[in-house]
Formats: C-alpha cells, structure tokens, sequence
C-alpha cells in the first residue's frame, strides 16, 4: 500500500466527518497502489456507506481500458470501530475484494471472502 493511499483515505474520513466517507482502492495484483474517495450517496450517510455507483462504472471501465484494478473499497466508522460491522456484514459481496475501514485515524484491512471478513496484515510503501 501507499503512503498516498494510506493518507488519501485518512484525508476523506477528515473531511466527511461525522457522515461516513468512501471510495475505491485500485492497483494490481492485490496491491494497493491508490485509494479514490467517492461521493456517499446513502440516504443516511451519518451511519451508512453506498459508492457513487457512477464512480465505480468509471473505475471498472478504466481498469478495462489498461488502467488500475478495482481491488477493493474503503469507508469510515465515524462513531465506531476500524471493524466490520454488522452492517458490513450485511452488505458484502463474499467476493474476495479488499475493504479498508478508518476509524479514530485507524486504518484496517479485510478480506470480505465467502465465509465472512478476514484481517489483512499491510506494509506502507513510500514511493
């Protein structure tokens, strides 16, 4: 993971403060090499997180394109843990991809596999 990244994220949990903030990670082969805040268009931010579906159709055709992959998401805890929740639970896909969860300037890492999350360990790049 980058440096960048890593504060990218940090940066937009700041700044979205107290609604959850979100967004995508990219890079290749399970690295992360860039983390893209996006728009939080749940109808009640305060608590929940939804990517801006159009960033996620943008990032997925620039992947497609020769661009970075869609290896995971990221999103806040304002008021909670740099955990799953039982929401995120819920709402996972089971579909291997990375989550990053901020919380308290935080940054944790799961893999939302079929059988649920699973911590990741991570080292920061500086580049």
């Amino acid at each position: 993971m980058t440096s960048q990244a890593l504060a990218a994220m940090r940066a937009a949990a700041a700044a979205t403060h107290p609604r959850e903030a979100c967004g995508i990670l990219l890079g290749e082969g399970g690295r992360i090499i860039s983390a893209r805040p996006t728009r939080n268009v749940h109808p009640t931010p305060e608590t929940r997180f939804e990517i801006d579906p159009q960033a996620l159709i943008d990032a997925h055709r620039a992947a497609r394109a020769g661009g970075l992959e869609v290896v995971g998401y990221f999103h806040s805890h304002p008021a909670g843990a740099a955990a799953p929740s039982a929401t995120d639970r819920a709402m996972a896909a089971g579909d291997g991809r990375i989550w990053a969860i901020i919380a308290g300037g935080n940054v944790t890492f799961w893999r939302d596999g079929e059988q649920g999350f699973a911590p990741l360990s991570f080292a920061r790049i500086d580049s």
